[in-house]
Parts: structure tokens; C-alpha cells; sequence
């Protein structure tokens, strides 16, 4: 008897695993980044939302509260190359949008490139310095190029990073005629995509797009604000700047959606049993990148009209591909731009920190200890970069010249830690040093990392962008959605790079070749 209980038990449980398919492959993934997406303003502006857009996600979606990016300091271009290869800058080489070309001395973007010309743009554009594969390319490879990629964003270096170096397409908005460029890197510019732009680019109705709250004043009740009476913004009158103006405001998700309409209608793209993906990418910044504090009513309302954006794109995919044909994937870059410094009402403690400043006075005090000679090469976002050629020839030992300088800006006033190239690449390990690391990469950062303390601000050599230096984790949330996918929310924080591998897994395809970080479960 107990041997047929036995027998019953083994048959019941493991048949029970084995008649639970594993979900079918999706035709297609649907990645959605929203540049500065915050989980404590999804969650504080709730009221402001409709029923099918947040609040649907919420309810069918895996939503996970809290996801990190596993470097320091990161922006939208290192945090959208880390969603896609799933590994850290100091593997795949975007440490920032920008920083130094220490051959020519002067900043580079993350994706300009010489050697292709642009469609609709003088942009000269690839993403050849991104160092790994990323699941776009793991896909083409696996397919043999049948599965089709496309990338679409408000901004250049979101759209050819997302698009991968095997992507079909790569498409973003010109900040100065409005159209939808690209680059001859991809194999064709599509016909579709020039008709769309001779007739329904949006330098055609920009005249008539105005921006104002969605809902009453009284609507708008967190942050602090001044004002009573609404805002409005006519981007007509804007002139020069108009387009630049539109891309750093929440209108311009509504274009991503439009172009994914004419994408989805035109390419073919989800309509076979061989996985596709589709790279969008969305802003929740702040308006034209000013202060939460200077534009509190503006961000409640960017969270607003995200929600309504969101619902138009779920009903969209829902109507022309079917949400249980599909993957969705919403995630943040999880990083904001930094507001102005407190003001001394508050009696926070804090200063000003001038990098110029600390770069001049070392190379004093290296001349002072070596001798004559240009020491600093040049500084960049609170980089310094040695003159290694007059190290070379002074025969001068370069992990000693680290150690010293390390210590001499170490007293600078405001200064927190400074990080040497010798200490990250080959010092030991902590957990407090490990994300420094993942975000340094030998050949593209500098040899002296300076980091500042919380509260003083970071004074630009050139230009009035000053921002106050904020230490505190910016929740970001990331969001799954899609065939097979249950329903649930998490609030232990996973980390960002878990995305790639995910994503992978649920196409049945190879990780990126520079991932080491493990699927997440749902």
C-alpha cells in the first residue's frame, strides 16, 4: 500500500512538472527605457493617473521597486549600454555620454563616429565604442539575421546603443529640423521612414503643439511650487531652439509613439514566429533639464502624460500584436539630473568645487616635486589626466606619482575620496569600492577619480549648468509584462544588469558576451 502511495506521489508531482509547458518564445520584445523614471514619483503621482497605463502595469505586470545600476554615476547613455549588455562601463567601455579623447584632448561623444554619414543629420553616428555584444546582436546571431531590430528615441546615443551593432535601424529626433534621422552604418534607411518624414515629421504641426497641464492646478499637490496659475509652453516661439526644447519635454513620447505606429504597420516586425525586438526609448527628466524646485507642477505633469503615453502604447501593441505575443520590458536609467545647491536658508552645509582649480594647483605641486614640466594633461568630470609621455621620458614611477597626488588633492576643500587608476585596477576589493570600479575603464577614464562631498556643488569651467552633488540611491523601477509573465511586485532591490540576461532567456537566445549576472525569476 505504501509502495503504491509511494508510486502515486512520484507520478502526480513529477508528471505535474513536466505537463507545465515552459512559455512559448515571444515574436516579439518590447523594451521600453524611460530616461529618469523614478519609482518615488510613480508612486507619489498616482492620483494623477489613469486606469490603463501605470495603474494597468501595476496590476498585470512582474514590477520590481527597485532596480540598481551597479556603477557609479551613471547617465542615460552608460545605464541604456548596461540594459542592453548587461554588464558594468569598465566592461563595455560607455563610462558617459561624453568624456575625454585623451589622443585629441577634447571630449567624444559615446556614439560619434567619422566613418558614416547621417540620414537627415550632420551627425556623424555608429556604435562602435560599445566594446560588448548586447541581446540585440545575441539575436541577430541566433537567427542568422532574420529576427528584426529597431531602435527608436528622443536621442541619439539612446537609440544606436539600444539598436546594438547588428540592429536594422537606429532612428532619433534632429534637434534642429524636427526630422527623424539615423545613420548609413545601418543597412537602409527605410522609404517609410522618409515618406513619414516628408509628411508627418513633427516640424509640420510643431506650430500648433502647445504644453500645458492636463489637469487642474489644484490637482498638483507634492513637491514645492510658487506658482498658482498653470504653465505654457508654446515651442513655436522657442525658434532655434524649439525642437531641443520639445525632446526634453514629455510631448515628445507622444512622437516615439507615433513612429512605432508607422514602424509596426511598415517593417513587418512581429508578425512571424522568429522573435523581433523593438528598443523604444521615453524622457521623465525634468523640462529642458531645470530644477524639480524651479518646475514642480512641470514634473507632476510629465508623470501625468507618461501615464497617458504608456496607455497608448499598450493599447497600440495590444491591437497590432497581441500582449500575449510579447515580451514588455520597462526600465529606468536610474539616474536624475542634479538640482542647484540648497539655499543658505537651510543651513546645509556645503561649498563650491572647481576642478580647473584642483588640476592647476597639482601640476604646482608635481613641478614643485619633479621639476618642470606640463604633469596635467588635461581634466574632465572630475577626471584628471597625467601627461604619461613626460612621465615616460623623466623616467618618473607612475604608481608613486598616483599615490602622491591622491594624497595631495585629497585636502582640497569639498573633496570626499579621490580614486587612483593603480588603486581601482589592482588594489583590493570592498563593497564600497566595487561600484567605482564597474564604472572606470582603463583606456577611456582618468588616471585620478575625485569624488565630492555631499552638498557642495560642482562648478563648470564653462557654462552655468552648476549642480549640487547628491550621494542618495534614485529609485528606479523596472517592469515586466507579456505572455507568461505573472503578475507581482517586488521590493527587493535587483540589480540592472540581471535585465539583458532575462531578456535573453525569454527569447531563447545567448547572453551578451560581456554579461556575468544571472536571469532574474518570474
Amino acid at each position: 500500500m505504501k509502495k503504491g502511495l509511494i508510486t502515486s506521489i512520484l507520478v502526480l508531482t513529477f508528471g505535474g512538472l513536466q505537463a507545465q509547458p515552459l512559455p512559448s518564445t515571444p515574436k516579439l520584445v518590447v523594451t521600453l527605457t524611460i530616461d529618469q523614471l523614478r519609482t518615488d514619483y510613480l508612486e507619489a503621482f498616482s492620483a494623477l493617473y489613469g486606469e490603463k497605463g501605470f495603474k494597468r502595469l501595476m496590476r498585470e505586470g512582474k514590477v520590481y521597486m527597485q532596480a540598481e545600476m551597479p556603477f557609479d554615476k551613471p547617465d542615460r547613455a552608460s545605464a541604456t549600454a548596461t540594459l542592453f549588455s548587461g554588464c558594468s562601463p569598465s566592461t563595455h567601455g560607455i563610462i558617459a555620454t561624453k568624456w575625454m579623447d585623451v589622443s585629441t584632448l577634447t571630449p567624444r561623444n559615446c556614439v560619434e563616429d567619422p566613418n558614416f554619414m547621417g540620414n537627415y543629420t550632420n551627425q556623424n553616428s555608429s556604435p562602435a565604442q560599445l566594446l560588448t555584444s548586447t541581446i540585440a546582436d545575441e539575436l541577430k546571431v541566433a537567427t542568422r539575421n532574420a529576427g528584426k531590430v529597431y531602435a527608436i528615441a528622443p536621442f541619439r546615443d539612446a537609440a544606436v546603443l539600444s539598436a546594438g551593432h547588428a540592429g536594422d535601424g537606429a532612428f532619433w529626433i534632429n534637434k534642429t529640423n524636427g526630422k527623424w534621422c539615423g545613420s548609413t552604418y545601418y543597412p537602409e534607411f527605410p522609404e517609410w521612414l522618409n515618406q513619414y518624414n516628408d509628411s508627418s515629421s513633427v516640424d509640420f504641426r510643431i506650430k500648433d503643439i502647445t504644453w500645458m497641464p492636463l489637469h487642474q492646478v489644484s490637482s498638483y499637490k507634492y513637491l514645492s511650487d510658487w506658482r498658482t496659475e498653470p504653465f505654457k509652453y508654446i515651442f513655436e516661439s522657442e525658434r532655434e531652439n524649439k525642437f531641443y526644447r520639445l525632446a526634453a519635454s514629455p510631448l515628445i513620447n507622444d512622437e516615439v509613439n507615433l513612429l512605432t505606429e508607422r514602424l509596426l504597420e511598415k517593417s513587418g516586425i512581429g508578425r512571424d514566429d522568429i522573435p523581433d525586438l523593438l528598443a523604444l526609448t521615453y524622457y521623465a527628466g525634468n523640462y529642458n533639464h531645470r530644477s524639480t524646485r524651479e518646475c514642480a507642477m512641470e514634473m507632476q505633469d510629465i508623470y501625468a502624460r507618461l501615464d497617458r503615453s504608456i496607455a497608448t502604447l499598450l493599447d497600440m501593441l495590444d491591437r497590432k500584436i497581441g500582449l500575449n505575443n510579447l515580451i514588455l520590458c520597462i526600465a529606468s536609467t536610474g539616474y536624475a539630473d542634479p538640482d542647484p545647491a540648497d539655499t543658505g536658508i537651510y543651513r546645509i552645509p556645503g561649498g563650491e568645487f572647481h576642478l580647473n582649480r584642483c588640476a592647476t594647483l597639482l601640476n604646482m605641486y608635481l613641478m614643485a616635486t619633479y621639476g618642470a614640466g606640463q604633469y596635467v594633461e588635461t581634466y574632465y568630470d572630475q577626471q584628471i589626466y597625467l601627461n604619461h609621455k613626460l612621465l615616460e621620458d623623466k623616467q618618473l614611477d607612475l604608481t608613486e606619482i598616483l599615490e602622491k597626488s591622491a594624497a595631495f588633492l585629497v585636502q582640497f576643500s569639498g573633496v570626499d575620496q579621490v580614486y587612483s587608476s593603480h588603486r581601482l585596477l589592482l588594489g583590493s576589493w570592498s563593497p564600497q569600492i566595487d561600484r567605482i570600479r564597474n564604472s572606470y575603464h582603463r583606456k577611456r577614464s582618468g588616471d585620478l577619480l575625485i569624488k565630492v562631498l555631499p552638498g557642495w556643488t560642482i562648478v563648470q569651467e564653462n557654462g552655468n549648468d552648476n549642480r549640487a552633488v547628491r550621494a542618495a540611491e534614485i529609485p528606479a523601477p523596472l517592469i515586466l509584462m507579456g505572455g507568461g509573465i505573472k503578475a507581482g511586485k517586488v521590493r527587493t532591490p535587483v540589480s540592472a544588469d540581471r535585465i539583458a540576461p532575462t531578456l535573453s532567456s525569454v527569447m531563447r537566445i545567448r547572453a551578451p558576451n560581456g554579461c556575468t549576472a544571472t536571469p532574474l525569476e518570474f
